[in-house]
């Protein structure tokens, strides 16, 4: 058994600890409390002084795909740019479990992330959510948290247009993602009229089986979306083939914020500190992530990036500074990633039952002064 006594407790599932103790057993939450008696023989961290959170979840990371260290002009495995439409494409296959970012994401106090493919195409295939450890991708990977990822805006259209196919324009990438949609709706349909009358199924096709799950509201997809113009756009192709979407980036969302609130939107945000090299995040600010919470939008909060993860906390205090609430800025690294993954029964808070996931840092968590001296994964300690 493993007992974590002292310091600041930040459950995120009611008030904070102080001085308190958290027992781990069976790489599960045992108890937690602030008169939780210790076992004799328990393995103890003293964690006096220091803050405890739940383990730092990212939901929108490139870990692996990115394949760090890169050589210049590398080619990663994030994008597959032989066509617009790879929804069949799954980030499983090019997790790399002893990849240069995840010991690095890790020592930061990142315990689970979600990893896929980049955003130079439509629709780019499925991420994963995993555990920053183990040695295979068996070991790592969450089953069940497969999402797939779309994209809008200049990333899609100047990946193809450059080469002189569709899309070309944002009325071109609309067409073709709402063209692509409408045959897996049909797809859809016949496979389900085959099932419930007998009548002869619809020639398999691997593409549309893949997005069989997306039409029918099964599978949640992540819509990469800078400007405004595309947020909205997203959020129409949504709404029109009732998919359960989420917002990537939403770097202008502070311009819509109350639209964005009023469609109870969840907007994945960030990178926070981004430099403008592309026009669609020329208009990026460090308020917009306050904005957006305080508008009524589910803010996860990310640093979309592989090694580079390791400074999400930092960023996230310079949001705090340009006005983020500090409960907004924990909910945007644990129970609202958490939430957006469909694991909140097992990550995002302390509490008994969940999988032994926390963070310990020697200081305030968002302080740039601050370090995470120990992570641990269901149970198993980590130091940097």
């Amino acid at each position: 058994m493993l007992a974590i006594k002292g310091g600041t407790i930040v459950t995120m599932a009611g008030e904070r600890i102080t001085d308190g103790v958290i027992l781990v057993e069976d790489k599960k939450i045992k108890a937690v409390g602030k008169d939780v008696e210790i076992p004799a023989g328990a393995e103890i961290i003293d964690a006096s002084d220091k803050w405890v959170t739940p383990g730092l979840i990212d939901a929108h990371t490139h870990l692996s795909t990115f394949n760090e260290p890169q050589t210049i002009n590398g080619r990663t495995d994030a994008n597959e740019m032989s066509g617009p439409i790879q929804c069949h494409l799954r980030g499983i296959d090019a997790l790399n479990p002893f990849d240069y970012g995840i010991p690095i994401a890790r020592s930061a106090g990142f315990t689970t992330c979600y990893t896929g493919p980049g955003s130079g195409n439509v629709i780019c295939g499925t991420g994963i959510s995993f555990k920053l450890r183990g040695k295979t991708v068996e070991e790592m990977v969450i089953p069940g948290s497969e999402q797939m990822k779309m994209a809008l805006g200049e990333n899609p259209k100047t990946a193809y247009g450059e080469k002189g196919r569709s899309p070309m324009t944002r009325m071109g990438t609309a067409g073709v993602l709402r063209e692509t949609l409408a045959n897996a709706r049909e797809y859809a349909k016949k496979l389900q009229a085959a099932e419930e009358t007998g009548a002869e199924p619809p020639k398999y096709d691997f593409k549309m089986e893949a997005l069989v799950k997306v039409v029918r509201g099964e599978m949640k997809v992540r819509i990469h979306c800078h400007r405004n113009d595309d947020i909205v756009t997203a959020v129409r192709v949504a709404e029109e083939f009732g998919l359960d979407y989420a917002l990537e980036h939403a770097t202008e969302g502070y311009r819509i914020a109350e639209y964005l609130g009023a469609k109870k939107a969840t907007c994945v945000v960030g990178p926070l500190t981004m430099s403008p090299s592309k026009m669609e995040i020329w208009n990026r600010c460090l308020e917009n992530p306050g904005i957006l919470d305080r508008a009524g939008v589910t803010v996860c909060l990310t640093e979309d990036a592989g090694s580079a993860t390791q400074w999400l906390m930092t960023h996230i205090g310079l949001c705090i500074a340009h006005g983020l609430s500090e409960e907004a800025a924990f909910r945007g690294v644990t129970v609202n990633p958490a939430k957006l993954l469909g694991l909140s029964d097992r990550i995002g808070s302390i509490e008994v039952g969940k999988d032994a996931d926390f963070a310990i840092f020697d200081g305030y968590p968002f302080s740039n002064l601050t370090r995470c001296v120990m992570t641990i994964i269901d149970g198993e300690i980590f130091k940097p």
